[in-house]
């Protein structure tokens, strides 16, 4: 309850960064570096455990376990990405939001992608009624975690993503969502449009690769209130991974091994 409560309030003003862990080890180290909120990644942890970031790739219990997992390795408030709800009927979808808000989790996403490559997106009505089925869901709960709703027009190839965006976030706002988000805008001048759009309503803005110019001090200036890394982090982790691994693999030498984090500090961290 007083995680929800902060988290919250976090999105009251200013404009603050919320990276993305993947488990446990990943989440402390966050907290250690002053993060003040951490959000699940439903992509990096797909990758452990060699699955691709899809609809239906990873199981519900396997999800609520690695929520669960982040929430109790930090005391900080935790968002879960919790994709579109893992279900497709209603009665389901408020079944499943529930059960993630018994994890402790802070905050939750609702995306309105299908998977299904010839309908990519919800239709808008039945969008807006899962946004309200989980909004209904978290209520009977009494617990004030904050709600997000997630339009994925740029992810999935949409023609006219901000169109679409903007038609779509204003309603789930409506619809009671309390934080709206597209991942894959990048374009400062469409990012103002949406905060505009959904006001007084935060804006959570992804950057999971370098965008010039859009910095954290820039995306405050442009209103946005939360910004998310999304599976950027474990990304990075993987390259280092890939890139030592093929050196060693390619050449026999172990030179690569020499950018490794010092076992001292990450023991250290880990430490009681």
């Amino acid at each position: 309850m007083s995680a929800a409560a902060e988290f919250r309030a976090m999105h009251g003003s200013g404009c603050f960064i919320l990276p993305n862990p993947w488990d446990a080890g990943s989440a402390v180290y966050l907290q250690r570096l002053g993060f003040r909120a951490l959000a699940t990644t439903s992509a990096g942890f797909a990758f452990t455990r060699a699955l691709p970031d899809t609809a239906d790739a990873l199981l519900l219990e396997a999800v609520l376990a690695n929520v669960k997992e982040i929430v109790e390795a930090v005391p900080l408030p935790v968002n879960a990405d919790f994709q579109s709800g893992y279900a497709e009927d209603l009665e389901t979808l408020s079944v499943n939001v529930t059960r993630c808000v018994r994890t402790g989790a802070a905050g939750l996403s609702i995306e309105d992608a299908t998977g299904n490559v010839a309908a990519p997106l919800y239709e808008l009505t039945r969008a807006v009624e899962r946004v309200r089925a989980a909004r209904a869901a978290i209520e009977k709960t009494g617990i004030p975690i904050v709600l997000t709703a997630r339009c994925e027009s740029w992810l999935v190839g949409d023609r006219d993503p901000l169109r679409t965006a903007l038609a779509r976030l204003t309603a789930y706002a409506d619809a009671g969502a309390d934080c709206l988000y597209a991942p894959g805008v990048r374009d400062p001048g469409m990012i103002a449009e949406i905060v505009k759009a959904v006001a007084p309503k935060p804006v959570n803005v992804l950057v999971s690769t370098p965008v010039p110019g859009l910095s954290r001090s820039r995306l405050e200036d442009l209103g946005v209130r939360r910004i998310s890394v999304g599976s950027a982090l474990s990304r990075v982790a993987w390259q280092a991974f890939a890139r030592a691994a093929r050196s060693i693999a390619e050449t026999g030498s172990f030179d690569a091994l020499g950018d490794a984090i010092p076992f001292s500090e990450l023991n250290g961290i880990f430490s009681p």
